[in-house]
């Protein structure tokens, strides 16, 4: 498994550079980093007393990358989660927040390992996901990263404004849909085809 800071620079890559679309409701964002994180941390890089979009835009690859293995690594306890998953769990956790680990739980439910889904990584989550993981634990990433996919999918579904982020405007996946596929083996990828049967919904 690559190290975590590895996996950081990975999502820094992933997520780009500054952008504050209306349709996302991050805001002001950059390197994955939100107007709500800074301000949540006291980030004041231009040192006027307020944490606005001017200090998101300030805000530099390097320090991005810190607070994801501090906050979204680190402080949430995804070192307790099998190797096989931890990944995964991380990039969404940066983009969803305990949505990842709720997904996690919902998943360990569906798979017969009862768990409260309320989004923290306890004893007995960290002990269920091990349970689950063990003999096949490429196959759990792989199941992780379908009941991901298939979230991006039905909050799509949900709010017309993010479909934007799971299908591009000719038709093909979105940055939702190909990340979450970063994640899962190339045998589970959807293909053109039967993305573009899952969305055909929503014209």
């Amino acid at each position: 498994m690559p190290s975590v800071e590895e996996i950081a620079r990975d999502i820094a890559a992933r997520e780009g550079g500054y952008v504050n679309d209306p349709d996302d409701p991050g805001g002001a964002t950059r390197h994955g980093v939100t107007l709500a994180t800074m301000r949540r941390l006291g980030i004041d890089l231009d040192g006027d007393g307020q944490v606005t979009a001017a200090d998101v835009r300030r805000l530099t690859r390097a320090r991005a990358e810190e607070i994801f293995v501090e906050e979204y690594f680190r402080r949430p306890g995804l070192a307790l989660l099998p190797e096989a998953v931890q990944a995964s769990v991380f990039d969404m956790y940066v983009n969803a927040g305990a949505e990842a680990v709720r997904l996690l739980q919902r998943l360990l439910n569906q798979m017969g390992y009862p768990v409260a889904v309320d989004g923290v990584i306890g004893p007995r989550t960290a002990e269920t996901a091990a349970a689950a993981a063990e003999g096949a634990p490429a196959l759990f990433a792989d199941a992780y990263g379908i009941a991901r996919r298939d979230y991006y999918y039905a909050l799509a579904d949900r709010r017309p404004a993010s479909r934007k982020f799971a299908r591009r405007k000719d038709g093909g996946k979105g940055g939702w849909i190909r990340r979450a596929e970063v994640f899962i083996s190339p045998r589970f990828h959807l293909s053109e085809d039967e993305h573009r049967e899952r969305t055909a919904s929503w014209g």
